[in-house]
């Protein structure tokens, strides 16, 4: 298909995300000018965090550099700024340091961020997923505390080995899955007086099953997948409290642990509710079909900031290929809207769902039909549809070798504790609370 090329006209995009930078792509392919902007100067590969925390990849097998992923696009600016304000009637961003950028159009990816939901001490104690910084300090923590267990053996009787998991959606669920891996098959090699028997992994969840979404036979194969890797799920109850020291459950249940996984949810990023465009479920942005926002004109919105519907109407989640094929719309939106043409409506085509709960278990509802397939070759699925999300035929190559040697093998040497001070814990502190915590002997 040909492209009409446009080398007058500018856009700026708030954030280097899978939506962010798949639309810069395309709007750089037209000579459109392009002025990313986002405060990394990499691109996340958020759907595989938790293989970050628990030390099966490195930051290199998650991350791209923002300007390696464009340096055949010589239209496309990268900036690494942090933005502070949005004026969407001006197209202009501010950043915190008070530099601006205009386009004549907007493009909003700038992301999501956890919804710890009010939940009192949430915030300071738990590590949430979703961000690589969030993933090294929770890889810090877990192995801060299988070192602190490893000198100072009484401390699982404080729960140092106990792990909950808040949450049991896909992150909840494969985060469970990878530290159950981490507890059964890697570290009786690696801590050889550590108790490694007493480590006990917790999922808890408001709902009446794991992975909502999926079909019925899904969450219950997942279910039994977790239960024979000895992951304790609990459902139909909520995090109460979390403290430093335990987790309170809704029903006066106290878990000890000092490892705390929030997957519990998430809200479009603050940055949504200060850039004077209304918001509604989830803090998000409304779009119209074609990914504008109503009444802004050349302003659009995707990804996980982003309200979508589907061609049934239906919300759509926040998944990787939907911010993927997203950010792609948007940029044929303007393109379109450049040649002075009618804007196309945003199709989605759905690739469907899928999970990994551990080594050999994967579970991928395939296709528009959502045709169901576990174990082996819903593993190669998994890598495929998620190496299908990077953008080049090397980056790609590269992520299939990667992922799959590092998920077969047992290798941890990305293991480090790397942030010492999301890692550190003042175990003198008295644990209190509950006379017979889960967790305590």
């Amino acid at each position: 298909m040909t492209i009409t090329k446009h080398p007058q006209a500018s856009a700026v995009v708030v954030g280097g995300g899978i939506a962010g930078v798949a639309c810069a792509k395309r709007l750089a392919e037209a000579d459109v000018t392009v002025t990313l902007v986002d405060k990394r100067n990499y691109q996340q590969f958020q759907p595989l965090l938790y293989q970050v925390a628990s030390g099966m990849l490195g930051a290199a097998d998650v991350a791209r550099p923002l300007r390696g992923l464009f340096r055949k696009q010589q239209t496309v600016f990268v900036k690494e700024a942090e933005v502070a304000k949005v004026d969407p009637t001006a197209k202009t961003v501010t950043t915190v340091d008070g530099s601006t950028f205009s386009g004549d159009y907007l493009v909003l990816a700038m992301g999501a961020q956890p919804n710890f939901f009010d939940t009192p001490g949430a915030r300071e104690h738990t590590f949430p997923l979703y961000s690589l910084e969030d993933a090294e300090r929770l890889r810090s923590r877990i192995f801060q505390v299988l070192e602190d267990a490893d000198l100072y053996p009484d401390l699982v009787e404080r729960g140092a080995l106990n792990f909950v998991v808040i949450g049991g959606g896909a992150t909840g669920v494969e985060t469970a899955g990878a530290l159950s891996d981490l507890v059964n098959e890697v570290l009786p090699d690696r801590f050889h007086d550590l108790a490694i028997d007493r480590a006990r992994i917790f999922v808890v969840d408001l709902g009446d099953a794991l992975l909502n979404g999926f079909s019925d036979k899904a969450r219950a194969y997942a279910s039994t997948a977790l239960h024979e890797r000895g992951v304790q799920v609990m459902l139909g109850c909520s995090a109460k409290e979390i403290t430093p020291d335990r987790v309170v459950l809704n029903d006066g249940t106290h878990i000890l642990t000092r490892t705390v996984v929030w997957a519990g949810g998430l809200k479009a990023a603050e940055l949504a509710a200060n850039s004077g465009i209304v918001t509604s479920r989830g803090g998000r942005i409304d779009v119209e079909s074609d990914l504008s926002v109503a009444g802004l004109p050349g302003v659009y919105a995707v990804g996980d900031v982003a309200n979508f519907r589907g061609n049934d109407g239906k919300a759509l989640p926040q998944l990787g290929s939907v911010a993927l094929q997203a950010g792609a719309a948007a940029a044929r939106s303007i393109l379109a809207d450049l040649d002075g043409t009618p804007t196309p409506a945003f199709e989605y085509r759905d690739k469907g769902i899928m999970a990994m709960i551990g080594r050999r278990a994967a579970i991928a509802e395939l296709g528009k039909r959502h045709r169901e397939v576990h174990g082996r070759l819903a593993f190669l699925s998994w890598l495929a549809v998620h190496a299908w999300l990077l953008d080049g035929v090397q980056e790609r190559i590269d992520a299939l070798f990667a992922w799959g040697w590092d998920y077969l093998s047992k290798n941890r040497a990305t293991s480090v504790i790397d942030r010492p001070n999301a890692a550190r814990i003042d175990w003198r502190a008295v644990d209190e609370g509950a006379s017979a915590p889960i967790g305590g002997d």
